[in-house]
C-alpha cells in the first residue's frame, strides 16, 4: 500500500441558507444547499509505522493541535480500532481562508478521516465516517458524504441534490467573521417557511436567499461593500455566515472577466461548481 496519498479538500458553497426555527438547545435549524468548488486545500498524508503519534508537518499559527480538526479528525478516527496503528504525519496546503464560509476547516476533517480509512485500512463505511464527522461540526458529514445535498436540521440531515454545475466567483472581503456572534443577533431572522426540495431548483430569489445576509452586512461594511460592487453583474450572495461572497457565471470566462475587474484589496478564486466532491473521485481513482 502507498504510504503517503495527497488529496484534494474542496471548498463547499451554501448556495441558499435559511433558518428556520431554533432548538431549545440553542441551535439554530436550517435548510441549505450544499455543493463543492473544484478548488480548496490539500492534504498530504504520510504514514510513519515506526511511531504510532498524529503530527501536523506544519503546525497552523493561532490553533492548537488539541483544537485543530485535523488532528481531531485523526484521533477520533483512531479511536474506532483496537489495534495498534502506524503514526502519521499530516502536511496541508491551504488555499482556503479560514473563517470564510467556505467549510475549510470541515473540509480538512472530512479529507483526513477518509484518507486515513484509506490508509488505515479500517474499511469503515460512509455512514460511520459520517457520524464520526458530526461530532467535530455540523458540515463535516456533507464533505464526508461527499455529494451536493440539500441540508436540514443544523445541516447534518441530507438529501442528495443535483444544482446546475455553473462557474463561480468568490469574493473574500478583508475581515473576520465570528459565526456565534452572527447567530446570537437579535436582528437574525429565524423563523422563514420551510421549503421543499423540488423549489431550492427554481431559483425564485424572493425564496432562496441567506438569512445571515442581512445581519452580516450591517455589522461588515467590507461584506456590504464587495456584495454591492459584485451585484453590479449579478446576483450576488454571502456563503454560510461569510465573510466570503459570490456569484454565478455559465461559463469560466465570464466569470474571469469580472474577477479581473475586481477592486483592488480584495482576494478571490474563480471556480467551477461540482456535485460530487474532488474528494469522492480522487479516492475513486485510488480503489
Amino acid at each position: 500500500m502507498t504510504a503517503t496519498i495527497t488529496l484534494p479538500s474542496p471548498a463547499k458553497l451554501n448556495l441558499f441558507l435559511h433558518i428556520v426555527g431554533r432548538r431549545p438547545d440553542g441551535y439554530h435549524e436550517l435548510q441549505t444547499l450544499f455543493q463543492f468548488l473544484d478548488y480548496g486545500d490539500d492534504i498530504t498524508l504520510s504514514l510513519n509505522p515506526e511511531q504510532s503519534d498524529i503530527r501536523l508537518e506544519s503546525p497552523i499559527s493561532g490553533v492548537a493541535d488539541e483544537d485543530n480538526l485535523i488532528i481531531r479528525a485523526a484521533r477520533a478516527l483512531a479511536k474506532k480500532t483496537s489495534g495498534d496503528l502506524p503514526g502519521v504525519t499530516i502536511g496541508i496546503t491551504k488555499r482556503l481562508p479560514m473563517g470564510g464560509g467556505l467549510g475549510g476547516g470541515s473540509s480538512n476533517a472530512a479529507t483526513t478521516l477518509l484518507g486515513l480509512n484509506h490508509l488505515w485500512q479500517l474499511g469503515l463505511g460512509l455512514d460511520e465516517l459520517a457520524e464520526i464527522g458530526l461530532t467535530l461540526g455540523a458540515d463535516v458529514p456533507v464533505f464526508v458524504r461527499g455529494h451536493a445535498a440539500f441540508g436540514e436540521g443544523i445541516g447534518e440531515k441530507l438529501t442528495p441534490a443535483s444544482p446546475p454545475e455553473d462557474w463561480f466567483l468568490v469574493l473574500k472581503p478583508v475581515c473576520s467573521i465570528n459565526t456565534g456572534k452572527i447567530f446570537s443577533e437579535q436582528g437574525l431572522t429565524r423563523d422563514t417557511p420551510r421549503i421543499r426540495i423540488a423549489p431550492a431548483f427554481e431559483g425564485d430569489a424572493s425564496r432562496c436567499r441567506n438569512d445571515c445576509e442581512d445581519v452580516v452586512r450591517r455589522l461588515y461594511p467590507e461584506v456590504n461593500e464587495s456584495m454591492e460592487w459584485l451585484a453590479e453583474f449579478g446576483p450576488a450572495r454571502l456563503t454560510g455566515t461569510g465573510a466570503c461572497i459570490f456569484g454565478r457565471f455559465p461559463t469560466e470566462s465570464a466569470a474571469r472577466i469580472i474577477w479581473e475587474s475586481k477592486p483592488s484589496g480584495i482576494t478571490g478564486f474563480v471556480a467551477k461548481g461540482v456535485n460530487v466532491s474532488p474528494l469522492h473521485q480522487k479516492l475513486t481513482e485510488l480503489e
